[in-house]
């Protein structure tokens, strides 16, 4: 995959990212919302096997660049027949609440559906209130709040939302 809009780029990650990748994966801060608060110990080399074995079509991890520069990662998984499931993680917080987020969401939506998707599904920490705001506008439709459904790396209780896009309520910022 290679969107590009104005000065976003989304790729597909490939082995010159995987130390970015890890060190992204291993920041605390960056991946707390995700149930890893002390980060997820991987390598850069587990990075690169895990990228090498991706898809196109089954899922990709991807890189969001703007203006060249790498600030964040997404990933798409197919599911059972044409569901896709996907993540965002605007990783350098300069760049957070800017609009990029959306409008990177919203290039990897149009070509997953442009590709026959017909459904797109997330989750994000019940915390997370910028992130539903985001998915909300979307067009994203919530369908349930799971309380304390899992328990995150320092044993705190966390609750998620799951939510559905399809085609037809999908509003596209791109």
């Amino acid at each position: 995959m290679n969107l590009v809009l104005n000065d976003i780029c989304i790729r597909n990650a490939v082995k010159a990212d995987c130390r970015q990748l890890a060190d992204w994966w291993n920041d605390g801060k960056v991946m707390a919302h995700a149930g890893f608060p002390n980060g997820v110990g991987t390598t850069a080399e587990e990075v690169a096997m895990q990228i090498s074995a991706e898809q196109d079509g089954r899922g990709r991890t991807l890189i969001i660049e703007y203006c060249g520069n790498p600030i964040g990662e997404m990933n798409y998984h197919r599911l059972d027949g044409n569901v896709a499931e996907i993540g965002i993680k605007i990783c350098n917080s300069d760049y957070q609440e800017k609009g990029l987020g959306r409008i990177a969401l919203s290039m990897l939506i149009k070509e997953l559906f442009s590709t026959g998707f017909e459904k797109i599904i997330l989750d994000t920490n019940l915390n997370n209130e910028r992130a539903q705001h985001v998915y909300e506008k979307l067009g994203f439709k919530k369908l349930r709040v799971n309380i304390d459904a899992w328990e995150d790396q320092l044993g705190v209780m966390q609750s998620s939302v799951d939510y559905e896009l399809t085609p037809e309520e999908f509003c596209d910022y791109s």
